[in-house]
């Protein structure tokens, strides 16, 4: 599978970033550094702190503020979910409740059987 047709590798602006700070490559693990080593980093660097600088400002304005700004971060976050589809969930529903079947059944054997044992040792 090429790196493009990964879900969720649908974020605007992604290939932009890696194309400005590494001249065609997305950055290493070590982001911070290799956006303030190379030509145009300290721009990108800046960039980043009027990021930061925009969200608290979002949060600002006391508890009611910080709390809108908590329910907007929230709401962006959950559109960069991939939600399953109908069928996959229908699929992953099911799995669950087999397998969890499958467990209450081993486990409710066991206690029957262990109770029976102890009771024939004991009593």
């Amino acid at each position: 599978m090429a790196e493009k047709d990964r879900p969720g590798d649908d974020v605007p602006g992604d290939d932009a970033l890696g194309d400005a700070a590494t001249g065609g490559e997305f950055p290493d693990d070590n982001a911070d550094d290799a956006l303030t080593s190379r030509d145009g980093g300290v721009a990108l660097a800046e960039a980043k702190d009027a990021d930061s600088s925009k969200a608290k400002k979002v949060r600002g304005g006391g508890p009611f503020g910080r709390i809108g700004g908590f329910f907007r971060e929230v709401v962006s976050e959950l559109r960069k979910v991939i939600w399953p589809t109908r069928k996959e969930l229908l699929t992953y529903t099911s799995v669950v409740i087999v397998f969890v079947v499958i467990m209450t059944a081993l486990v409710a054997g066991l206690d029957y059987a262990f109770g029976k044992a102890i009771l024939a040792a004991l009593g």
